[in-house]
């Protein structure tokens, strides 16, 4: 078993890299535009909003794989040039930021009007009012929640397999058909239960820090 792991373990560390660079990506991009993506969401205006609704709408309402793939080959059609990986953090970024978008925006719908009434008497202004009093209690409130979607993307990267990247899952599945042993896949799931943990970790410790503003 030790000789088995050894074996395949560089191959396997090489994968999981392209899985943290994906993951790492879609999370550090999807993250401030779905928090643009919230605020043009609760616009005044009529029309935007009507065009985030449908943007959020399609993007929640079809499968993240179908997304990968058209990315991928319908840039490719309209003759755009683009390589698979940058298919793939485009596909995800789009699609994790309509699920943050909605977090976010339920986050600061939920903090009560009353303290905007509060803030506007204290002479503050609406700039002002959003940054020291809204935002970090709606953060704290989207903590929980955007820790979910985290753990969910750790295990949403192995669907870029559909476009032939050799991430963590289809790096131990090639192994695993070749040699057939079932060796690659376990490490592969002691893997993603490791990145899941760190994560788990993570959001803890971000809730804790954010803890004063409750």
């Amino acid at each position: 078993m030790l000789d088995s792991v050894i074996k395949y373990l560089p191959g396997l560390l090489s994968g999981t890299a392209v899985t943290l660079r994906l993951f790492i990506i879609t999370l550090v991009l999807s993250l401030p535009l779905g928090f643009i993506l919230a605020q043009v969401r609760m616009s005044r205006s009529r029309i935007v909003q009507v065009i985030c609704k449908g943007y959020i709408w399609v993007l929640r309402g079809s499968p993240l794989v179908l997304q990968v793939v058209a990315v991928y080959f319908g840039l490719g059609r309209l003759r755009i040039p683009i390589d698979r990986f940058s298919a793939a953090c485009l596909a995800f970024v789009l699609n994790y930021a309509a699920y943050l978008a909605e977090i976010f925006r339920g986050g600061i719908e939920s903090i009560d009007r009353g303290q905007h009434e509060a803030a506007s008497v204290l002479g503050l202004t609406r700039i002002q009012t959003a940054i020291h009093i809204i935002l970090p209690q709606a953060m704290k409130r989207c903590v929980p929640a955007i820790g979910n979607e985290a753990i969910i993307l750790i295990k949403d990267t192995a669907l870029v397999y559909v476009i032939g990247i050799a991430d963590l899952l289809r790096t131990a599945t090639n192994f695993s058909i070749k040699d057939f042993d079932m060796t690659p896949l376990l490490v592969a799931a002691v893997f993603y239960l490791a990145m899941t943990f760190v994560m788990e970790r993570v959001i803890a410790f971000v809730e804790k820090r954010l803890a004063y503003y409750e």
